[in-house]
């Protein structure tokens, strides 16, 4: 190979990442993190339905990735407890037939899950192995998901977050934004317990982890054969809804148009559909250790976020 040239004349490969979900949250900060290791094919719902098992298989075989990243998933935790088939097709029965796919072509699967995989029952931080018992539809069919893909023999990682936010999309920090530009007084629940983590830093540290798989691997798969399996990602700290609008609040003044009034509730004085875990914690030492991560404080990048806001 002659170094000083434009061409290096070794055959070397660049890595394929097929990732789906690309205008989600996550989704959408991946294609920004996942560009510089390879080609990157992203796609939506209209070329990357979950529903569409035929599809999802053919998409696969034809680009051949060596990387497969699932970013989609039904996430409308309360009308889950109303479309329960409609959850566990596009949490369970989808990612089962890319996990499938990836088996068959020799690639890695990436994909995400969630701390309602827990009841929150535990005193303490969930680490990796706790025993599950979900008590949502969500956290039902996420958790069949996780079961689904390990189940097909398919080389990969998943990844457990909580109280995901972004920039763009539905989530808790928008809507509070919006509620205090509208609303005079707030009640926010105080005794749920958790680590707000922003889809970039997922996103980055999805990046992080890919690239340190593969730099010794002779493959994707091979990498995350000797080094996958279920790993939790969040920032780092922990607080609750409360603390964390009481944040936005403080970080933001000039979103606070209207109101006077932020109250801190009890959950049970906000009956939703379906059950939340009090603890949401996750414990995220290994992943940390596995592959030499620094995760930040959850105030870090909830203040980088908010700084972007208009």
């Amino acid at each position: 190979c002659d170094w000083s040239s434009d061409v290096c004349s070794s055959d070397l490969r660049v890595m394929r990442i097929l990732l789906f979900g690309r205008n989600g949250q996550v989704g959408w900060e991946l294609q920004r993190a996942l560009q510089p290791l390879g080609e990157l094919r992203a796609l939506d719902r209209s070329d990357g339905d979950l529903l569409n098992h035929a599809g999802l298989r053919a998409t696969v075989h034809a680009f051949r990735p060596d990387i497969i990243v699932n970013a989609t998933a039904y996430t409308a935790v309360d009308k889950a407890e109303a479309e329960p088939d409609l959850a566990r097709a596009v949490n369970s029965d989808g990612p089962r037939v890319l996990a499938e796919a990836a088996q068959e072509i020799g690639a890695c699967l990436i994909h995400y899950s969630t701390d309602y995989v827990f009841d929150g029952e535990k005193n303490g931080a969930y680490v990796e192995s706790d025993a599950t018992n979900p008590v949502s539809v969500y956290g039902r069919t996420k958790l069949e998901g996780e079961i689904a893909i390990a189940q097909t023999g398919a080389a990969h990682l998943i990844f457990r977050t909580s109280w995901v936010y972004a920039a763009r999309a539905q989530n808790f920090m928008r809507t509070m934004l919006r509620l205090m530009h509208d609303r005079e007084e707030l009640r926010v629940v105080a005794d749920q317990f958790g680590a707000p983590t922003s889809a970039r830093l997922i996103a980055d540290v999805t990046a992080q982890v890919l690239a340190r798989m593969t730099a010794n691997a002779r493959s994707a798969a091979d990498g995350a054969r000797e080094r996958g399996g279920i790993f939790h990602l969040t920032a780092a700290g922990q607080t609750n809804w409360f603390e964390y609008a009481c944040y936005i609040r403080d970080h933001k003044p000039d979103a606070r148009r209207k109101l006077e009034r932020l109250l801190a509730i009890p959950a049970s004085e906000y009956p939703t559909p379906a059950k939340r875990p009090s603890n949401s914690v996750l414990l995220t030492d290994k992943l940390c250790a596995a592959w030499g991560i620094h995760l930040p404080h959850w105030t870090e990048s909830l203040s980088l976020c908010l700084a972007e806001l208009p």
